[in-house]
């Protein structure tokens, strides 16, 4: 059976389960923070552990690092042994959902370096808001840890580098959180592509128009939560009074956390789009816009941008609006393959080609089937168990790749400017721009030394 979850329901509920009265409930609300894709219901869930069983930490207990950790409930042979999370009342909810649902009750931390502390823990997956992605992912290497890491990997170009470094010296088997990678109708497009039919692609367009997000209203700081470690929360990020809208799901629209849909959605399409395209970094990017469509709202990132990413031999552009579904061919959220015979566009729902006249035939559109989460979680699984890394779909390179190109969007709109990058000298040709990669830790927090 599969469940299909709207995104905007799911965010109604910031991401979050609604309270739990029984199992048959657990199950059909496994998947309501996955947004836009169907998640099958849990048919097995186990109550015993067994001797092969991998022991799986999660750090982040909202979202999608709750999601990704049902799916490898569904997906293979594991036991949750730890959670951690720094909001005691989320803690104590998935503890006890754990407890009803799966018969045991995983040990709990408010400090993630207590749970990789844990000797017996093989696998961690990491669901936390951005800016603590590099720390955590890199101490979880040095840990002898394997990992899940939720999109986008980090929250500067410099950390970027520094994860990657940091799997390749420890060795380890990293899988970031690009389901897209790990689905059927993805690669039949990229295959399409990379066929020759459409011509000589001159073009590629992306885009994510978000009908769902309006205006955030501004809010007074607030005491902390009872409950909330919220200095931990803040950990590498500059110290602020606590604010509502900062917190949980909507601290993706403040710099400190996180970079706005450019990077929250840009990661998941603008991969696709480099993939299609076999490309790595740009030669320039230029990016505009604003907050234009709630210019006193109380988010920081831009809710309208457009940027154009110049590659060797074609273009990219970028764009999102916040407030509004209509967006190009009909779709609110997409890549499209512009070549002189046809262009191939592909989302979430599926792929199909549109003919230049006499140029080519029509490709109907060919729907999405399944899981892709699903898929991409046994995929890490499987790789997990043969430590063969070259299986994995979304290693941290792919995940690095994608980061750094939608980064440069945003140190292009901030710089406001033409950005030029140096190849060899792997930084841009402007100083203000150069600053902008480099990442700030706050709070006697100090940047990973790979």
């Amino acid at each position: 059976m599969l469940i299909l979850f709207n995104f905007k329901i799911a965010l109604n509920f910031h991401f979050t389960m609604t309270d739990l009265t029984s199992r048959r409930d657990f199950l059909k609300t496994s998947g309501i923070v996955v947004p836009s894709i169907a998640i099958p219901a849990f048919n097995i869930i186990k109550n015993k552990q067994g001797l092969d069983d991998i022991q799986v930490g999660l750090i982040g207990c909202n979202g999608m690092g709750w999601a990704n950790l049902q799916s490898m409930l569904r997906n293979g042979e594991i036991q949750v042994r730890a959670i951690c999370d720094v909001d005691k009342n989320v803690l104590t909810k998935r503890v006890a959902e754990c407890r009803e649902n799966l018969s045991y009750e995983p040990t709990q931390y408010s400090d993630y370096r207590q749970l990789l502390a844990d000797p017996q823990i093989d696998v961690v997956i990491i669901g936390t808001p951005d800016h603590w992605h590099c720390k955590i992912m890199v101490d979880a290497c040095v840990a002898g840890k394997d990992v899940y890491v939720e999109k986008p990997i980090a929250n500067s170009i410099e950390e970027c580098r520094i994860m990657e470094k940091a799997v390749s010296l420890h060795n380890r088997v990293v899988q970031v959180g690009q389901w897209q990678r790990s689905g059927p109708h993805f690669k039949d497009a990229i295959d399409f592509v990379w066929s020759g039919e459409l011509g000589n692609i001159r073009l590629v367009k992306t885009w994510a128009y978000q009908g769902w997000m309006k205006a955030i209203p501004p809010k007074p700081d607030e005491p902390v939560p009872e409950g909330v470690d919220y200095k931990m929360w803040l950990g590498p990020a500059p110290a602020r009074a606590f604010n509502p809208n900062r917190f949980h799901f909507n601290f993706r629209w403040y710099w400190d956390y996180a970079g706005g849909l450019m990077t929250d959605w840009g990661v998941h399409l603008v991969d696709i789009a480099l993939w299609g395209m076999k490309a790595k970094v740009p030669k320039t990017v230029y990016a505009a816009g604003g907050k234009l469509a709630y210019p006193n709202d109380a988010s920081e990132t831009p809710d309208t941008l457009q940027a154009i990413y110049e590659y060797e031999g074609f273009n990219m552009i970028w764009e999102h609006g916040t407030g509004i579904d209509s967006a190009n061919f009909g779709r609110n959220h997409g890549i499209a393959f512009i070549g002189n015979n046809g262009t191939l566009v592909v989302d979430r729902a599926g792929w199909e080609v549109i003919p230049e006249k006499g140029k080519m035939d029509a490709v109907n559109l060919k729907e999405r089937t399944g899981s892709d989460l699903d898929r991409h979680i046994k995929n890490f699984l499987d790789a997990v168990r043969s430590r063969n890394v070259s299986l994995l779909n979304g290693p941290i390179e792919v995940g690095s790749t994608a980061a750094v190109n939608c980064h440069m969007g945003n140190v292009a709109f901030k710089s406001d400017q033409k950005i030029h990058w140096n190849f060899s000298k792997q930084a841009f040709t402007d100083k203000k721009a150069n600053k902008l990669i480099r990442a700030q830790y706050h709070n006697h927090w100090d940047l990973p030394n790979i």
